[in-house]
């Protein structure tokens, strides 16, 4: 039953070809073969990339194919497209200053072909020139760059660092027909023990600096105490001076005492009664010149004699 089916579906299948022109079967099929040989001869180049002509028999050309759309020879021809906007490549490199540190840097550069010199990449470097190029001349110049500088000049002129690895970099990578633009040092690590000589070094320069102020503050405290033993060496001579000149200067100083303390203990809750010898007065003790006294305290004196 299987095959007998099958035999009557072939042969209605010729049947019905044979009533189709043959002239339409092939203006179909030529008209199928524009269509595909129109769309193998273009090419659209999109934007930010450019394109390089690659011929079966003349091999790659010089011109350089820019955005939009093209035409080419089906077979003969076919376009090589590469995009020449800016990419970011970055390597990390161990390497020694000049004072024989090891330090870890990190380098970030921007990188793009040159337009006009894309079929000479093509044909010595093929469309993975960021790979074959950049890691190699990018460890070149980095180690022969911080091999110029110490350690600690690294930080300090990181700037000046970054602008000679930027100038090198540039420069070698013209051989290469590439365009960086940007160079950048993203990150710079030292090893453990430069990291600790930097931290020990910090602490004994913090301890030298506290022990300057310590000296500088005990010098200060001797300065205060030899010009506070002048005043009192001055104090007493001028107090002996004026207790050899008039002793009544040394009873002054007695009622200046009992006033003191009888100011205090006026400003006392307590109840206290004190007599001359607790004032330290002893009037009755000595008797004074009031001539004499009014040098010392002429108010004092005038009061009296108005009472």
């Amino acid at each position: 039953f299987f095959f007998s089916t099958t035999s009557t579906m072939s042969a209605a299948f010729r049947g019905g070809m044979s009533k189709i022109p043959t002239g339409l079967i092939g203006a179909a099929l030529g008209l199928g073969g524009i269509a595909y040989g129109i769309n193998e001869s273009m090419f659209s180049v999109d934007g930010g990339h450019r394109a390089v002509m690659f011929n079966r028999l003349t091999g790659v050309q010089d011109n350089v194919y820019g955005e939009g759309l093209h035409f080419r020879v089906p077979w003969f021809q076919y376009p090589i497209i590469y995009d020449i906007r800016a990419k970011p490549n970055r390597i990390t490199s161990l390497t020694g200053t000049k004072d024989l540190q090891m330090v870890n840097v990190s380098l970030r550069v921007l990188c793009r072909p040159q337009i006009d010199s894309l079929p000479e990449i093509y044909r010595n470097l093929g469309t993975d020139m960021n790979e074959r190029v950049l890691p190699s001349i990018m460890n070149e110049v980095l180690k022969s760059e911080v091999a110029r500088f110490n350690a600690s000049q690294l930080i300090t002129q990181r700037e000046n660092v970054s602008r000679m690895i930027r100038e090198s970099l540039r420069e070698r990578a013209k051989d290469f027909w590439l365009v960086l633009d940007d160079v950048a040092i993203t990150d710079l690590s030292f090893g453990q023990e430069y990291s600790r000589a930097v931290e020990a070094k910090q602490v004994a320069q913090q301890d030298a600096q506290r022990a300057a102020l310590i000296v500088e503050r005990a010098k200060q405290e001797r300065q205060q105490k030899i010009v506070q033993a002048e005043g009192e060496a001055q104090s007493a001579k001028l107090i002996g001076e004026a207790i050899a000149k008039n002793p009544g200067f040394l009873q002054l100083r007695r009622i200046d005492a009992a006033r003191e303390i009888a100011h205090v203990m006026a400003q006392s809750g307590n109840r206290a009664y004190l007599d001359a010898d607790q004032l330290l007065l002893h009037v009755d003790a000595f008797e004074y010149d009031s001539e004499k006294l009014k040098d010392v305290m002429p108010a004092a004196v005038e009061a009296d004699k108005n009472e």
